[in-house]
């Protein structure tokens, strides 16, 4: 399915026709086929956005914290009603498997609006230090831009939070998979969020995203995307000081202890790491494993990436879909000759289609062992099935391997959780996962480094978007 108002943006609770002319045909990456076009957006359409937000905050920052809350169980309501079609619309625009998409793409917007709720609820929105009030308040007008591999889950972990803080927003999602945003739009307008809290424009990020970041009437910018285009924001955000919330990149390692069932722990990692594609911020594409354990675990991975079905993400039994776009698929396929030629021992995988596939931006899931931090694949986010397999002398040197990076966003760690733990204090990253758990919706997300800056999910979340007001000799 393809919503209605493509070719529109959402601004002061209509759906009005771009200033712009410019359209941008978004493609099915399974098939190469254009499903639609998408309005382009320029910087007269993010300014009309922007007057509109601030124009609505005065009004909406005031509203009881419950009458926010209440806002954003209606937005739920309404979700669930449209979940098959949420996941349908992102496996159309990302190609995503639709199993995949039921069970990950469309849940992470559901439990998020659910852990958003249950944190508003318990949030303490002013208390007394002494005779000094201390209040919680909504930082202003909010630019969120957000990116295409996990649509909903960020889209969500924006919008709650800052409708619940008393925020209003202009969302610019990713122009190369627009529809589930447009259609989140349209769940926003049926569940009645008042005029101008929340709009929505599509467009280019040097172009509609730039002029929100650098906006004067734009307080703060929460992005999630990659180091380079976040390095960009902040420094268009700079001369206004804006408040600035960043989920950048990662290149998350994955330490198999010496006392962990290797060949379990080796398939769970490979299996987890190549879920959405490898398209994920925080997949622990680095997996350290013991030096005179490494044939084991090239074995055992070999074994669970050869498992995995590719094909057809209208199939309910494929697992891995396409990348998102030719863009993607020629940068991983360099990465993966990459390592081929830094002398990475490839152990299955490489370059080109899968067997049996002709078209669609499909790669073949791919394993290297004898990976050392010096190579590229060692290095760069690579956003593919791509796993490297590095061997390690002992836990010192797996965890300067593991903190060799730039990056600082997720790591794992598998082994007897007693053996897990004092490991996990020692690493530099975000969030630390022992043992492959269940997705944590109240746990905060952010990175450490060069993976960016801020916390999202659930009280998290909305304390990114609040200012704390000290109202002194209020008691006195």
């Amino acid at each position: 399915m393809i919503p209605e108002n493509m070719t529109k943006f959402y601004i002061n609770g209509e759906w009005v026709e771009p200033l712009s002319k410019t359209r941008l045909g978004v493609e099915n990456p399974a098939t190469e086929e254009i499903v639609c076009d998408v309005a382009m957006g320029n910087e007269a359409d993010a300014d009309r956005a922007i007057l509109a937000a601030r124009a609505a905050f005065d009004a909406w920052t005031v509203t009881p914290p419950a009458e926010r809350i209440a806002l954003v169980k209606r937005i739920l309501e309404i979700y669930n009603d449209r979940y098959e079609d949420f996941a349908k619309v992102m496996s159309t625009e990302m190609g995503a498997p639709i199993t995949w998409a039921r069970e990950a793409q469309a849940w992470a917007g559901q439990v998020h609006l659910e852990a958003t709720i249950k944190a508003g609820e318990e949030m303490v929105w002013e208390y007394m230090r002494g005779s000094t009030r201390i209040v919680y308040e909504g930082i202003g007008v909010c630019a969120l831009i957000t990116p295409w591999n996990w649509p909903m889950n960020q889209i969500v972990c924006k919008v709650a939070p800052a409708l619940i803080a008393g925020c209003t927003m202009v969302l610019k999602p990713s122009e190369i998979a627009p529809l589930s945003g447009v259609l989140f739009a349209q769940v926003m307008h049926e569940a009645g969020v008042p005029k101008g809290v929340f709009n929505l424009v599509n467009g280019a990020g040097p172009e509609v995203g730039a002029r929100m970041s650098s906006h004067p009437e734009v307080d703060m910018v929460s992005f999630t995307g990659s180091t380079r285009a976040g390095t960009a924001i902040a420094a268009a955000a700079a001369p206004t000081v804006k408040r600035v919330a960043q989920e950048l990149g990662g290149k998350s390692p994955n330490i198999i202890l010496p006392t962990a069932d290797i060949a379990e722990a080796v398939k769970a990692g490979v299996n987890a790491m190549m879920s959405n594609t490898g398209q994920s911020c925080d997949a622990a594409t680095r997996m350290l494993v013991p030096r005179d354990r490494q044939a084991e675990a090239l074995a055992a991975a070999k074994e669970a990436a050869e498992a995995i079905v590719v094909g057809d993400p209208t199939s309910e039994d494929t697992v891995l879909g396409p990348l998102v776009s030719k863009l993607q698929f020629d940068k991983v396929q360099r990465l993966i000759q990459a390592g081929i030629d830094e002398g990475a021992t490839l152990v299955t995988g490489g370059v080109g289609r899968p067997a049996g596939l002709n078209r669609g931006w499909f790669v073949r899931p791919t394993v290297f062992g004898d990976v050392v931090n010096a190579m590229t694949i060692s290095k760069e986010e690579i956003f593919g099935p791509v796993l490297a397999i590095q061997p390690y002398d002992s836990i010192d040197d797996a965890v300067a391997q593991a903190n060799d990076t730039v990056y600082g966003l997720a790591a794992y760690i598998a082994g007897p959780v007693e053996d897990a733990r004092p490991v996990a204090r020692r690493l530099r990253a975000g969030t630390v996962n022992l043992n492959y758990p269940d997705w944590d919706t109240s746990a905060p997300f952010g990175g450490y480094k060069q993976s960016g800056n801020g916390r999202e999910y659930a009280d998290w979340g909305i304390h990114d978007f609040c200012e704390v007001k000290g109202i002194v000799g209020w008691g006195a």
